[in-house]
């Protein structure tokens, strides 16, 4: 796959339920939400798709629905991590047939394993499949952080082809660029988003492209034509959002802020919660304001 076809505006898709069971009808509404919308690929089963409580079965469905939708209108980046590399491979095995593009792998959390054993994981993946993986690196969330020098020792691997850097350290992608070339380094931080490419970044993986694709394509346009003044006017009128919707765990400000725009219902599984009347209230405001 060219590396240029990851970069701008990644959605990090929310999963829809209805009545606790995968609404496969607004899963297909959704990808056709944002191809018509401007998002520059789709990222299904990642964190804000809810992969941690999905069944092996919806993991893999909800898979087979966002390609098949899809039809090949964007590039489509599959979740496919966990800290048990043979569930890693079998999920990144049932991607690469369903037809994905590249895959999104995450690992470390409860194991808390050593930089070697990072790099002995996502080898371990590598190897098993054919399809470019981008390494998300969340500390806040898997516990252990990939350094810069695990970073490009996996990054001379020929099918590893970028980070998801939820670090919240902008001074990571400066670090990285002085020790690797031709590689892709995706935000993972929507209200940083705009600072990360300043440094270096060539895209963002986003929850706020769910409720505002168009903005926050407009944003990464910017961005990639150095109008980073744009950028920054237009980041600043979606703060208010990013905030918001991150004033209770993700994703139920996205799914609560997808179902005023009737895309899909507010559900999330348990342990995430329906979101507090306040919350909501900064959420309706945030969207009236941008006219969403």
């Amino acid at each position: 796959m060219d590396l240029n076809n990851i970069k701008g505006s990644i959605v990090a898709l929310i999963t829809p339920f209805k009545n606790g069971k995968l609404d496969e009808s607004a899963l297909r509404k959704l990808v056709n939400f944002h191809i018509s919308n401007g998002t520059n690929a789709l990222l299904t089963t990642g964190t804000t798709g809810e992969t941690t409580t999905l069944t092996s079965n919806e993991h893999k469905r909800v898979i087979d629905v966002v390609i098949e939708e899809n039809n090949g209108c964007l590039p489509v980046i599959v979740g496919a991590g966990s800290n048990n590399p043979v569930e890693a491979i079998e999920y990144s095995l049932h991607a690469q047939k369903a037809g994905a593009n590249a895959l999104l792998h995450v690992a470390g959390y409860y194991n808390r394993p050593s930089q070697n054993g990072l790099y002995a994981h996502f080898k371990m993946v590598h190897d098993a499949c054919d399809l470019p993986i981008i390494i998300y690196n969340i500390p806040p969330r898997a516990v252990v952080d990939v350094k810069p020098l695990t970073m490009q020792k996996l990054a001379a691997l020929p099918r590893i082809i970028g980070v998801k850097d939820a670090t919240g350290d902008l001074i990571r992608p400066l670090q990285e660029r002085q020790l690797i070339k031709n590689f892709n380094w995706l935000s993972g931080e929507d209200a940083t988003a705009v600072a990360y490419n300043a440094n270096g970044g060539n895209g963002c993986i986003s929850v706020t492209a769910n409720i505002a694709p168009k903005l926050c394509a407009e944003v990464q346009l910017a961005c990639e034509e150095g109008n980073f003044k744009k950028a920054l006017e237009i980041q600043e009128l979606l703060m208010p959002l990013h905030t918001a919707l991150f004033e209770e765990p993700n994703p139920t400000g996205a799914k609560y802020a997808a179902s005023l725009l009737g895309l899909c219902t507010q559900d999330c599984k348990v342990p995430l919660l329906p979101l507090e009347k306040t919350t909501q209230q900064k959420i309706e405001k945030a969207m009236k304001d941008l006219n969403l």
